[in-house]
């Protein structure tokens, strides 16, 4: 897979000239294009195979508080210039010029990808549904519902800015959704699994289409033998990769620079004090290669990074744009990022996870006399200046006597991030990653969260147990 730059050097460097014309401190270009492709089996009828392609650019200007930006679906130099003095005219002062650092060489990332999303034909996406479905329905009669859907998308980026800055990328994410429906005599059930991958359509040479099927599917069919779930405080044994979302809305959104900076978080101005467990060493990390938040530059043209935000239970950093790094003078973490061309850059996390410990999985649930053995978690809402949170499971299951035994229906886990970081008190090997979709102020982008089987002494969970 190879490509044309998506805009010409010396268009690049006239437009951020006449994007400073007008005076400015800091101006930028961001171009995209991308292409995505996905199909849909519901009941073993394919019901979409679609095709979308969009390619345009953003121009901001920076002067003092104020930003100016404007975006284009045209990227002809005329079209870019427009957007430009749009995008001056916003943020000018009406002082002299501003002045650009001449571009560097062009930092080139080109892409990963073995198989190419356009190289795949219709018939191959279909036999993958066709697989998935029929794994499913292999599980039990009890399974009455499989919907199936595959996509991928290839985004081409550049990134050039008047510091100087000239970089591309070039990606492909491949996903597989199964959602299983189970009825019985409680009612219906559902159940989620996907794989998901920074990779081209090879990542299906490596993942059991069908494996993942039938995991969907009997977690379906075992919810319909749940039992109301306990309320009150009680121990919560998070399966490896399952609880990692919990961590990205509990404490990474609180960790994200915007947040800090607005002293909107809990964490704020707490950088040296110890504010987990001793066993909680919490990253971020766009290099993760082939996980769902990778990526090679951020959408700054800043290098992706590994950035470590708690260490052994102590506050490290925070994670930081160009725009927030700008304010409190220092370097950007590699952690601006935006949905599309027509959005400004926000800081935002990549893949996070706590890293894994030393002790078995097993030992854990064992060491547990009674708790809550959570295996999924669903969606969830928190408050990133107190860290109180409310999270959903979407499979979880008792623990009696060191022992998994009843499934139980969805419940609430409740609480607060520094508190529950404080009460981790057992962390697994058995790391794993899961992808997701992260919302913030209207944009959406990939990112991936995972950490291994670990404990959590007490925390309330909101059943319907009487």
């Amino acid at each position: 897979m190879t490509s044309a730059a998506l805009v010409e050097r010396d268009t690049i460097d006239r437009v951020l000239r006449e994007a400073l014309a007008r005076g400015g401190q800091f101006a930028e270009v961001f171009c995209e294009d991308k292409t995505t492709s996905s199909a849909f089996m519901d009941q073993r009828r394919v019901e979409e195979l679609s095709n979308s392609h969009e390619r345009g650019a953003g121009i901001r200007v920076v002067l003092g508080e104020t930003t100016g930006f404007a975006h284009t679906s045209d990227l002809s130099e005329r079209g870019l210039l427009e957007a430009a003095r749009t995008a001056s005219s916003i943020a000018r002062s009406g002082g002299a010029a501003g002045s650009a650092t001449a571009l560097g060489d062009l930092a080139m990332h080109p892409v990963r990808a073995q198989v190419a999303p356009s190289d795949v034909p219709k018939e191959r996406r279909v036999e993958l549904l066709e697989a998935a479905d029929e794994a499913a329905r292999s599980v039990g009669a009890a399974v009455t519902q499989v919907q199936v859907g595959v996509g991928d998308s290839r985004r081409r980026i550049l990134v050039a800015n008047s510091e100087g800055t000239l970089a591309d990328d070039d990606l492909v994410r491949t996903r597989l959704n199964v959602i299983c429906v189970a009825s019985g005599d409680t009612g219906m059930q559902t159940g989620y699994e996907p794989i998901a991958k920074t990779s081209g359509f090879e990542v299906f040479e490596r993942e059991d289409v069908p494996s993942i099927a039938r995991k969907a599917a009997r977690q379906a069919i075992t919810k319909l033998e749940a039992r109301p779930a306990p309320t009150g405080e009680m121990p919560v044994v998070l399966a490896g990769g399952s609880g990692g979302i919990l961590f990205h809305e509990a404490c990474g959104h609180g960790l994200e620079a915007d947040a800090i900076l607005k002293e909107a978080s809990v964490y704020a101005g707490r950088v040296g004090e110890l504010v987990a467990s001793p066993l909680v060493t919490l990253v971020d990390d766009g290099t993760m290669d082939l996980e769902w938040g990778a990526l090679a530059i951020d959408d700054e043209g800043r290098p992706a990074a590994r950035n470590v935000l708690i260490e052994n239970g102590v506050l490290t950093d925070y994670m930081w744009d160009w725009l927030q790094s700008h304010k409190d003078g220092r370097g950007s973490s590699g952690n601006g990022r935006r949905e599309s061309y027509r959005c400004l850059p926000l800081v935002r996390m990549t893949n996070t996870f706590l890293l894994a410990g030393t002790e078995d999985p097993d030992e854990i649930v064992a060491q547990t006399p009674y708790g809550i053995y959570v295996a999924q978690l669903s969606g969830g809402q928190v408050n990133t200046a107190t860290g109180d949170f409310t999270f959903g499971t979407s499979e979880a299951y008792l623990i009696e006597d060191g022992k998994i035994t009843a499934p139980l229906r969805d419940c609430q886990l409740i609480g607060n991030g520094p508190e529950i970081l404080s009460r981790v008190d057992a962390v697994g090997t058995d790391f794993a990653m899961t992808p997701g979709t992260c919302g913030k102020d209207g944009q959406s982008v990939p990112v991936g969260c995972g950490q291994a089987t670990m404990r959590v002494s007490g925390m309330t969970v909101g059943g319907t147990a009487a």
